[in-house]
C-alpha cells in the first residue's frame, strides 16, 4: 500500500494542533498532530460525506449544550 505524505491545512500556521490527512492506497488517513500515533482510516466518498456536512452545518447540534 503506498501512502502520501500527512499534510495539514495551511489555516493551521505553525500550530501543532491540527488534523493531518494522507491518501494510503484506496484510503484516507486522518489524525491529530499532538496524537499521531491515532489514526483515523476511511474512505474518500465518507471524507467527503463528512465535509459537506460540516459545511452545511449538520452537526451543530452537538456542539450546544443540553437546554434546561
Amino acid at each position: 500500500m503506498r501512502k502520501s505524505e500527512w499534510q495539514k491545512s495551511s489555516y493551521s500556521g505553525a500550530s501543532s494542533e491540527c488534523v493531518e490527512v494522507r491518501a494510503a492506497g484506496r484510503a484516507v488517513e486522518l489524525r491529530e498532530s499532538d496524537e499521531g500515533h491515532l489514526i483515523l482510516h476511511t474512505t474518500p466518498a465518507a471524507l467527503a460525506a463528512l465535509l459537506h456536512g460540516i459545511k452545511a452545518d449538520e452537526f451543530d447540534h452537538h456542539a450546544q449544550p443540553p437546554s434546561r
